[in-house]
Formats: structure tokens, sequence, C-alpha cells
């Protein structure tokens, strides 16, 4: 899918996963929940209880080097918490 980007597998989303059925996934910045909710239901064959989506805007990096200052930016995304109804699960690691 073009909306979902990819999973976030971190501790504490693994930790979310599997006490409160939710999984996170970086998503599309024009997607809305409807389409997030459509695209993983489709993909991973579950039903979505609930979508929660969060902006995060870009920080500003600097760093200093021998040849001087260099200042950047890293980059701005979507994020998207998926809650599963009672049952349903997601294994990102079946194909491990």
């Amino acid at each position: 899918m073009d909306i979902l980007i990819k999973p976030i597998v971190t501790e504490k989303m693994t930790d979310q996963g599997e006490t409160l059925n939710r999984f996170g996934f970086v998503v599309r910045r024009d997607a809305n929940k409807a389409e997030i909710k459509k695209a993983v239901e489709d993909l991973y064959n579950v039903t979505v209880a609930s979508v929660n989506t969060m902006v995060y805007g870009g920080k500003r990096k600097s760093r200093y080097t021998k040849s001087g200052v260099i200042t950047g930016k890293t980059s701005a995304y979507k994020k998207a918490i998926i809650t599963l109804i009672e049952g349903d699960s997601i294994d990102f690691y079946s194909n491990i």
C-alpha cells in the first residue's frame, strides 16, 4: 500500500502490541483516518477498532565538524496508532 510507509517496531510499540493490542505505522502525510483504517484492514486482514494520528514536524539539527558548523533538518512524518479488536493481532516478525 502507498498509504502505509512502514511499521514502527520499537520496544514501546511492541509492548503496547502485546498488552493493549495497538500497533504503530508511519503513514503518508495527506492520509486521513478512514484511509489508514481501510489500508490496515486490507493488508493484514484484521478489524480496526480505532485510529489515532499525530504529525511530527522536522527538527533543526546542527553538528560541529572540522570544516565548520553543518546545519540541517530531520524529515517530518505522520504516525498512526492502530487499535485492533480483541482477538486480532499483527505479526511483523513472521517473514524473518
